[in-house]
């Protein structure tokens, strides 16, 4: 799967198709233009781990797929980050 498929399969029922995230019965975080994710690491340890609310995707989604969709979300949504998350710094993450 691509990281776009990735994106509306997993992620957008929370932080909504534009990625401009809601809130209502929790709070789920715009990923739009977001400054956390200049940092390539704190994405790939959220979706590894989850926080409060959300979920961890670590169990159920592969280095590449986490690769995938990290590398998705840093490059739309008016986020503009080009360095690119590989395979290895998931593994890398995971431990």
């Amino acid at each position: 799967m691509t990281g776009e498929e990735l994106f509306a399969n997993v992620c957008q029922g929370c932080h909504m198709p534009d990625a401009t995230g809601a809130s209502g019965a929790g709070t789920y975080p715009s990923l739009a233009g977001n400054k956390n994710l200049e940092a390539a690491g704190y994405p790939v340890f959220l979706v590894i781990n989850g926080r409060r609310g959300m979920p961890a995707f670590g169990d159920m989604m592969t280095d590449g797929q986490i690769a995938a969709v990290v590398n998705y979300l840093r490059t739309h949504f008016s986020n503009n980050y080009q360095d690119a998350v590989t395979t290895k710094d998931v593994q890398d993450a995971r431990r």
